[in-house]
C-alpha cells in the first residue's frame, strides 16, 4: 500500500528539519591558534642572534586546542633538530593524559625523523597533533630569524 501524498510530504519535511538541526548543532572545526612566540632561549656555548649555527633551544608558542594547550620545545644544532619535546600537552582529565602519554613520544620521534613540521597526525590524538604541528612550525620559523 502506498503512503498518502500529504503524509509523505510531512515525513519528508520532518526528515529535512531533523537533518538540518543535526547539521547545525555540530561544532565547527577551528584551526589551532598560536599565541605570540616566546623568546628563543640559548643553551650554554650557543650562538646568539639570528644565527643558524651552534646548539640552541627554541620554544614554540602555546597552541590552544579543544582539549588543552600544546607547546613544543626544540633543540637544534645548526639547522638540524636534535631533540623535540612537548613541554605542554592536554592533561585536564585522565583520558587526555592517557592519549598523550603515547601520542607525544610518537610526535617527538616523527619530528626528529622528518626534520620538519611535515609529520603525520597520530590517530586518536588529532587535536594534540594539530596543536603540536602548529607550535613546532612556529618554533622552526622562529629559529630561522
Amino acid at each position: 500500500m502506498r503512503a498518502h501524498p500529504v503524509r509523505r510530504t510531512v515525513l519528508t519535511c520532518v526528515a529535512t528539519v531533523t537533518v538540518t538541526v543535526l547539521a547545525l548543532s555540530l561544532k565547527p572545526h577551528h584551526p589551532p591558534s598560536a599565541a605570540a612566540p616566546p623568546p628563543t632561549t640559548q643553551t650554554p656555548g650557543a650562538t646568539s642572534g639570528g644565527s643558524t649555527s651552534g646548539t640552541r633551544t627554541v620554544t614554540g608558542p602555546t597552541v590552544q586546542t579543544r582539549y588543552g594547550p600544546v607547546q613544543v620545545e626544540l633543540t637544534l644544532d645548526g639547522s638540524r633538530i636534535t631533540a623535540a619535546h612537548a613541554v605542554r600537552s592536554p592533561n585536564g582529565d585522565s583520558h587526555s593524559r592517557e592519549i598523550n602519554a603515547s601520542a607525544v613520544p610518537v610526535l617527538d620521534r616523527e619530528t626528529l625523523n622528518a626534520q620538519s613540521a611535515h609529520i603525520d597526525t597520530v590517530s586518536g590524538a588529532t587535536y594534540t597533533s594539530e596543536g603540536y604541528v602548529g607550535s613546532l612550525q612556529a618554533a622552526l620559523d622562529q629559529s630561522r630569524t
